[in-house]
């Protein structure tokens, strides 16, 4: 897998970390009293504190992690250059190689369509002439 593909592979495994630890410290954080205006909330007491908290830093490194690995791939990627004049250059170049073997697979085609037609034909031929040496029933 190419160097870019490795890096797309990455920001979606971060973008799944990201989105399943959010809904989960959602699902699971302990409701907060958001002003002292409003009354304390209702403890659950079915929810395991210590048990949250441990889920909570097993996901932030996991995160971490996927964020170190995903460094390690912009940090693996080649330096341009010669700046932006060279890969333009660059680009140039390979555009008219492309061009050249494009026109170059052009007309190999119309040869190999060529051929095939007058193959096609010799088989016709050669068919007619064996239906027409059979003697009629």
């Amino acid at each position: 897998m190419d160097i870019i593909s490795q890096l797309q592979e990455q920001v979606n495994t971060i973008a799944s970390l990201a989105f399943n630890t959010f809904g989960t410290l959602q699902r699971d954080s302990p409701p907060v009293r958001l002003s002292p205006n409003y009354p304390e909330p209702p403890a659950n007491p079915t929810e395991d504190a210590e048990n949250f908290a441990e889920h909570a830093k097993l996901v932030s490194a996991a995160l971490v992690k996927a964020a170190k690995q995903f460094d390690a791939l912009v940090a693996a990627l080649p330096l341009a250059e010669g700046g932006e004049e060279a890969q333009l250059k660059r680009i140039a170049e390979l555009q008219a190689e492309n061009d050249a073997v494009g026109q170059e697979l052009q007309r190999q085609l119309e040869a190999a369509e060529k051929e095939l037609k007058e193959v096609r034909e010799l088989f016709s031929q050669a068919a007619d002439n064996c239906l027409n040496l059979k003697k009629p029933d």
